[in-house]
């Protein structure tokens, strides 16, 4: 077997197993791992350099607008028809896709779990474990939210959604993820796209565990900053893309499909990551959560968490995502006169939070590195009773909440826990008595008490 890459880009350059990435968030990109191997001028030639294959890779409707069309033009070693034969049903039991109403026998409430047992010697596909889908994966609606343990890479298999694109989201060890167009390294506090229909094997160093956001709607995209301007946020030139690798190996294969809900496998005599050149706007990036500059209340009162989204997946119905990521990082906190941690709250929203590393604000204690939590849509959340105490009474110096990083899968659609999330071992039972010391301080005399 081996493994090739290298750039077009300037200054940059890599060998055999070697890593580089092109910056920029929707870039229109072009890299080869052979010199020769793109064309130039035309896309599919008569006969192309190195005898490759020219195939585009498509992420939407032909006829899409030029600034919502999403395409890339790869030239592979064979084309993807010789990369499939005959499928054969597999069963993924605990992979669910919407819509998916599981019996079980753990009432609606604000639910909370500690991280998902390890999987000793599972992959990447073995090691996926749905907690709540929502939507409708039919009409390309909605999403899921997945942890996934494993220690085991991924070395004959390989794997592509056609459900929808998947956000990766380290919280423990580093993974390699080496997609059709180039191999990235995802370490937690960085996150990685894998667009809807790419094919992909995943690696690790060791024991891993994180989260996934399955999106079936629109592709992440940018928030608009509306107010804030130019700048600030997740600022496109840190996303970074992979350049051409391509993996030459001949020797028995298996590719594993989910499509519409279900999962196949089909037997091929090679590997599928055959990719040595490509140019367009339809890749995979991943992307620094530590770059992520945040803004916020510099006087008073604490500002709505929209302003801490990094990615968005939109609707036709304008501010109404499919899906938005959010994360919480490490920031400084100054607002005076203001209760300064999340305020409590009901929203039409639907929340599955995740801690990457250190504590949250909001929770002084429960809530731990790989730990989760649901919040559907109208169910009351917010500060611990500890925390609501410390942020009520604390001096309001500048205090820097620092090394810290949560996030949050938050969707328009209510979130349909699965029956493994329901009987899981690591949820808390106790969560809702975090807030059991709000007791009534209201005693109809005026002045602040």
């Amino acid at each position: 077997m081996t493994v090739q890459g290298k750039t077009t880009a300037p200054a940059a350059k890599v060998g055999a197993n070697a890593l580089d990435y092109m910056p920029g968030f929707g870039n229109d990109f072009e890299t080869e791992s052979l010199p020769g191997a793109l064309p130039q001028g035309q896309n599919s030639p008569q006969k192309c350099n190195y005898g490759l294959y020219a195939e585009q890779l498509s992420g939407s409707p032909f006829t899409a607008p030029r600034g919502t069309n999403e395409r890339s033009w790869l030239y592979r070693i064979r084309p993807s028809v010789r990369h499939t034969g005959r499928f054969s049903p597999v069963e993924r039991p605990h992979w669910k896709t919407a819509p998916c109403v599981e019996e079980h026998s753990l009432a609606l409430g604000q639910l909370r779990w500690d991280p998902i047992p390890d999987a000793p010697g599972a992959t990447f596909l073995d090691g996926i474990r749905t907690v709540t889908t929502a939507g409708d994966v039919m009409t390309q609606v909605g999403m899921a939210a997945h942890a996934y343990a494993f220690d085991t890479s991924m070395e004959d298999d390989y794997f592509f959604n056609a459900d929808g694109e998947l956000l990766v989201v380290p919280e423990r060890g580093t993974l390699t993820i080496f997609t059709e167009m180039g191999i990235m390294e995802v370490e937690p506090q960085e996150i990685a796209l894998i667009p809807r229909g790419m094919m992909v094997k995943v690696g690790c160093d060791g024991p891993a565990r994180g989260y996934i956001c399955e999106n079936y709607g629109a592709k992440f995209t940018l928030p608009d900053r509306g107010p804030i301007g130019a700048n600030c946020l997740a600022n496109p030139r840190d996303f970074k893309t992979p350049v051409a690798a391509y993996e030459d190996k001949e020797t028995p294969c298996r590719l594993h499909v989910k499509w519409c809900g279900r999962h196949y496998v089909t037997e091929i005599g090679h590997s599928p990551l055959d990719v040595v050149a490509w140019h367009g706007n339809y890749a995979p990036f991943k992307y620094d959560l530590r770059t992520f500059s945040p803004v916020g209340a510099i006087l008073f009162d604490h500002p709505d968490p929209s302003i801490f989204t990094v990615l968005t997946a939109p609707t036709e119905e304008a501010g109404t995502a499919n899906v938005d990521f959010v994360i919480f990082p490490t920031r400084w906190m100054v607002a005076e006169h203001t209760f300064r941690p999340p305020w409590y709250h009901r929203n039409i929203m639907s929340e599955f939070m995740g801690l990457i590393t250190g504590q949250y604000d909001a929770k002084e204690e429960g809530f731990v590195p790989g730990g989760m939590s649901l919040h559907n849509m109208m169910l009351p959340h917010g500060p611990d009773f500890t925390g609501f105490e410390k942020a009520s009474n604390s001096d309001l110096k500048p205090v820097k909440l620092d090394a810290t990083m949560a996030f949050m899968f938050e969707t328009r659609y209510p979130q349909q826990l699965t029956r493994y999330a329901a009987e899981l071992e690591t949820l808390q039972d106790d969560y809702t008595d975090c807030w059991d010391g709000l007791e009534r301080k209201f005693d109809g005399t005026p002045g602040i008490k």
